[in-house]
This record gives C-alpha cells, sequence and structure tokens, in this order.
C-alpha cells in the first residue's frame, strides 16, 4: 500500500473498530482515532501514505462525517497525522519517535526497552577472533578490484560443502553470496516474479518476505498453517500450487518462522512434484536449518527432491551466527546462478569481502559455535516456556523443535492492543497481523527466545500485567451463539 488509501480499504484495515478496548468508555471518534493509531503501530498502515477524504471514509463506516472530522483533529493533535487543506491528511509519527527494527513506532528514550520484535541472536564469541584473522586474509584479495557478484571462491566452496553434507551434491558454480537473506530474497523474486505476478505463501509468514513479495507488486494467495501437528496441510497446500498456480511459491519448511513448524520428508518430495507440474518456482528460506533443539533430526533439503531446476535454495548467517554480518546466499543452478548475477549488479555490485571472509572462518568453525547456539537457545526456550505457563496459563503454545521463537495463541484477539499496551512496560512485541496480510491473526503473538533467560522471565512478567489491565478495560469476549 502506498501513495493513497481509499475509504474502503482503510475500512477493511479497521475491521471491528468499535469493538477495541476501551469502546465502551470511548465517543466514536476517539474510538476511531485509536484504532488508526493502532494499525500505525503494528505496520498495517504505513506512514506517509494519504488517509481517504473525511466524506469516503464516512461513507465506508456509515458514520457520520462530523466523527471522520473529530478523529482526524484528534490524530493531528496526537501527532500521527498531517494534513493541509485543500490537499489531505498523511499519517507520521509523532515528534520523539522513531519505527523500531520490529516495525512498531515506539520513543526515543527506549533504554529499558525488552525487544521481543526481533528473532536473532548476540554475537557469538568468536565472532572477535574470526575478524580478526579475517583481517589477516584480506590481503591477498587487495591486488584486485575487489568485485565478486556470485561471491569470493573460498566463501561459496564453504556453503556448497553444507549443502553437499545435507544431502544435496552442490558445487560452488550453484552459489551466489548475497549482503543477507533478505537481499537473496529481493534478487530471486527479480528474476522469477515479473511485476503484478502470482504467488503462494504460507499464512502465518515472515513479514520482510511480504515486503519483499509488495515491492514487486505481487498478487499474493496464502496457505494457512495449523497451530500444532506438522502444521501444513498436505492436501490444502498442494491443492493450492495446482488450482492457482503461482509464479513463486515461498516456503520456510525449517521450523518457520513464526510457528517452528518442521517440514515432513514426504511432503517435500510432493511439494516439488506438485510445483513442477504447476509451472511454478519454489523459493525456500533455510534460515533456520542449522537450529535444530533437543536432537531433533532435519529432513534432506526441498532441493534434495529437485529434478527440474525448480527449488531455489536461500540462507545466510543471521541467525545462527550474528545478523550484524551481513552474509546471505542462493543455491540453485549454475545458469540461475549467472543469470541472478546479472540481476544483481543492477542493486549493487558484490558482498564486502572482509565479510566474507569472516564467514569463511566462522563456517570453518561451524560444528562448536553452532551446537553451543543450540544449547543456549535450548534452555532460554525452556525458561520462556515455563515463565508463560506460570504468568499465562491460559495461552496456548506448541514447543518448537528447532528455531527461534514461539507461535503463541492468545485467550482473545487482542494481539496488537496487548503490543501497544506491552510498549508502555518496556516490552516490543510483533503482534500476530504483522505475519499475515489482511489484518488477521489477533488471537496470535510471535515470541522469539533469542534473550537471556532472565530478560524472557521479565518480559512475560510485563506482558501478564498489562494483558490482565486489558481486561479491565474491555468488553467480556464471548463465544459467538449459534444461530440456524
Amino acid at each position: 500500500m502506498s501513495g493513497l488509501v481509499r475509504g474502503p480499504q482503510l475500512a477493511r484495515l479497521l475491521g471491528q473498530w468499535h469493538a477495541l478496548p476501551g469502546r465502551r468508555r470511548s465517543p466514536d471518534y476517539l474510538a476511531l482515532a485509536g484504532a488508526v493509531r493502532g494499525l500505525l503501530a503494528d505496520g498495517r498502515l504505513p506512514l506517509g501514505v494519504r488517509l481517504p477524504a473525511e466524506r469516503d471514509l464516512a461513507e465506508s463506516l456509515k458514520v457520520s462525517r462530523t466523527t471522520i472530522a473529530a478523529a482526524y483533529r484528534e490524530l493531528r493533535d496526537s501527532g500521527h497525522l498531517n494534513s493541509r487543506r485543500g490537499a489531505g491528511s498523511w499519517t507520521r509519527l509523532p515528534g520523539g519517535h522513531r519505527v523500531a527494527s520490529s516495525g512498531l513506532w515506539t520513543p526515543i528514550d527506549d533504554l529499558d526497552m525488552i525487544d521481543l520484535g526481533c528473532a536473532a541472536l548476540a554475537a557469538p564469541a568468536e565472532l572477535a577472533p574470526a575478524a580478526q584473522a579475517a583481517a589477516a586474509d584480506l590481503t591477498r584479495y587487495l591486488g584486485g578490484a575487489g568485485y565478486h557478484p556470485t561471491g569470493i571462491i573460498e566463501l561459496r566452496d564453504a556453503i556448497a560443502a553444507g549443502y553437499t553434507a545435507r544431502g544435496l551434491p552442490t558445487s560452488a558454480e550453484q552459489i551466489m553470496v548475497t549482503s543477507g537473506t533478505q537481499q537473496a530474497l529481493d534478487l530471486v523474486l527479480r528474476l522469477a516474479l515479473p511485476p503484478g505476478g502470482h504467488a503462494l505463501v504460507e499464512s502465518p509468514t515472515y513479514p520482510n518476505a511480504l515486503a519483499a513479495l509488495a515491492a514487486r507488486r505481487a498478487r499474493i494467495t496464502t496457505h494457512g498453517l495449523a497451530t500444532d501437528g506438522p502444521g501444513w496441510d498436505t492436501d490444502l497446500l498442494l491443492g493450492s500450487l495446482r488450482q492457482t498456480r503461482p509464479r513463486v511459491a515461498y516456503l520456510i519448511p525449517e521450523f518457520q518462522n513464526p510457528t517452528g513448524h518442521l517440514m515432513p520428508v514426504a511432503l517435500r518430495e510432493r511439494v516439488v512434484a506438485a510445483a513442477h507440474a504447476a509451472d511454478t518456482d519454489l523459493v525456500v528460506d533455510e534460515s533456520f536449518v542449522d537450529l535444530p533443539l533437543d536432537g531433533t533430526p532435519v529432513p534432506p533439503p526441498v532441493g534434495a527432491f529437485d529434478r527440474h531446476s525448480r527449488v531455489v535454495s536461500i540462507g545466510g548467517m543471521s541467525k545462527p551466527y550474528w545478523g550484524g554480518l551481513r552474509i546471505g546466499w542462493v543455491r540453485a543452478s549454475a545458469p540461475q546462478v549467472q543469470r541472478l548475477a546479472a540481476v544483481r549488479v543492477g542493486v549493487d555490485m558484490s558482498s564486502p569481502v572482509l565479510d566474507q571472509l569472516v564467514a569463511v572462518r566462522l563456517l570453518a568453525d561451524a560444528d562448536r559455535i553452532v551446537t553451543a547456539r543450540r544449547r543456549q537457545l535450548a534452555g532460554q526456550r525452556d525458561a520462556l516456556l515455563a515463565a508463560l505457563a506460570e504468568a499465562l496459563p491460559e495461552w496456548r503454545v506448541t514447543v518448537p523443535r528447532g528455531g527461534l521463537t514461539l507461535w503463541a495463541e492468545l485467550d482473545g484477539p487482542v494481539s496488537s492492543a496487548l503490543a501497544r499496551a506491552a510498549e508502555e512496560v518496556g516490552v516490543r512485541l510483533a503482534p500476530g497481523p504483522r505475519f499475515g496480510l489482511d489484518g488477521t491473526l489477533e488471537r496470535f503473538l510471535r515470541l522469539p527466545f533469542a534473550l537471556p533467560a532472565a530478560d524472557l522471565v521479565d518480559a512475560v512478567r510485563r506482558i501478564a500485567s498489562v494483558r490482565y489491565d486489558l481486561d479491565a478495560r474491555r468488553p467480556h469476549w464471548r463465544e459467538p451463539a449459534v444461530i440456524a
């Protein structure tokens, strides 16, 4: 969404704005202004877009124009709207706020904030020595221009060896190094998905993948995941591929973000066959593949079942190592890699050589580093689960077998309201609707366990305090009546 949001579009985003917490105490215009601020807070309504004219929104919401005018005035007074007479009103942030990594707007002076909006670990102790050693390695590259569009050969060899060890024979010619996994996805979509093309994604899914698809103006179809069991419904997923025949399908088969599901072997084979029959390219995000917990065996890569160059795998260093090391990669056929390199020169020339040399050093010590990360994450996950069971026993959480996140089903559709309230007590959350397309998933919340156990326990205590405060302010959530 960019430029202008029209009345019917904003009405769909607002949904049942009358039912927001505190609605019974607030006039219509205050409830509407609060709902718009909520859309801005969780990223569903972008900054810098022009809101509908008062008459247009009044007709779409079936309220008076006076109510809309008063709501817009309230938003201007709180710093969330900038209006010019005769030109319109644009969304903005109030002074002293910024957009955080989670996409939520937050005060600048948030030094005591516990950030549960970001599923990423702090750097391992081995990173600094690896960087020092890489600086010495850099000498042999200084005589050249420093441009390596597909990556330096040492790193491509190391990445290829990792795929081969997992059961997918790979050569360096099938690897392109990128500046992070997000760039890998962007480049693949530039090559495989024409503007306005059709894409299939899981729901819920990674928000930045949705942003990359939006940049291509993609028409997106979703396949819903279950909260428990294997997650993917085989018949529904394969049926979606056959019926919609998307140009691209984006999947996260290993410890899916945000649900933590692990795709079974049988489905991996069948989804590749269905994609080939539907003339669909599978973009497989393997960001979390190195993080199985509790000894969980990881199935062979989806690409191991590919016989027709339908699978393009992407991955990177951000999750098992450190997000500040901007190293990602694409694994595809050698001709596809060359086409991706040609696309890349319109974006950037190559990834930094020094970062690549650091990655080579870390991958050489991967067994020790990643094994320690898994032990760390298992302990932090268990601490988070225990804290939730004690403080919020009504929430349902499936224990993930790997990755970095829990996907919690709440005791009411209050995810966005809870995220706004949690900011007030120093906890940043990514509410469920950020992981979907249409403002649904309000009963869900992603909770990463990347922080130290003490911080996670403290965060849950703070969340619980504001969760029960919401109960005091909102109408009781009732089961819908059955009408026969």
